[in-house]
């Protein structure tokens, strides 16, 4: 299977910006947990199972999708592998959670965590830095050897502040982010669309900076009015075929996919 990934070509959409020529992406982070009884099938029916699930993730990206693997396991224990995928339309997304389902693979596959979101501009980055405004309606993951993904829910108190007074914490927030230029943040807006209010994934080669620049983050007057930023999954790059090799106890180096 390839191991890159094309940006879908733009076209008229519901999910449109509002600009023309400019479209909002839908963002999901598919995290996904195999049955223990899957390790106990024969060669055969594993060679079987992963085949399908290979199929569906390259009916998807035949779509026009981005989709890029990680591996969770022995990681995080609630999740094995987690699908970021990207697409211009939401149906898609549905073909291809249905398609998982039904594949040989689908009876040892559970779906504990499905984060949903959208590209939107943000009005605290836009008004720092001016003329890249579109750059936040398109994703390119997959650029770096980790990725770090939480849901977060601010508090209603947050959004009863004047607009002067959020946006002095934010600049304050997203100055603390500039000083790490190793971690890349991608955040997408789940208003309405999921439990949480914000999807962040964060990508770097260096998981210490990141523990670093989250630790400082902390110190920040914007993060008193922040109500969930849990779970926090940390997952290793991998192509689909490696992830789920892992699955039966094959080591995954990190890897740019």
């Amino acid at each position: 299977m390839s191991s890159t990934h094309a940006t879908p070509t733009p076209n008229a959409s519901p999910a449109a910006s509002g600009k023309p020529g400019l479209r909002r992406q839908f963002v999901s982070f598919y995290g996904l947990k195999v049955d223990p009884a899957w390790r106990g099938l024969s060669a055969a029916e594993k060679a079987k199972g992963r085949e399908g699930f290979i199929a569906a993730c390259e009916a998807f990206r035949a779509e026009g999708g981005i989709l890029v693997p990680y591996s969770l396991v022995g990681v995080r224990g609630d999740v094995d592998i987690l699908l970021w995928r990207i697409h211009y339309e939401l149906e898609p997304l549905q073909r291809h959670g249905a398609a998982l389902t039904k594949s040989p693979m689908g009876p040892y596959l559970r779906t504990p965590y499905s984060l949903l979101g959208m590209t939107k501009r943000s009005t605290y980055v836009d008004h720092i830095h001016p003329g890249h405004e579109d750059e936040r309606l398109t994703v390119v993951p997959g650029t770096q050897k980790y990725v770090f993904v939480y849901p977060f829910v601010k508090t209603r108190e947050w959004y009863g502040l004047d607009a002067e007074s959020r946006g002095k914490m934010m600049r304050e927030h997203i100055h603390v982010g500039t000083t790490y230029p190793s971690v890349k943040l991608n955040t997408t807006y789940s208003f309405g669309l999921d439990d949480q209010e914000f999807v962040v994934a964060f990508e770097t080669d260096d998981p210490g900076s990141f523990l670093d620049l989250v630790q400082q983050l902390r110190t920040t007057e914007s993060s008193l009015y922040t109500a969930r930023d849990t779970p926090t999954f940390t997952c290793i790059s991998a192509t689909v075929e490696r992830a789920l090799a892992a699955l039966d106890g094959e080591p995954i180096a990190a890897e740019v996919v």
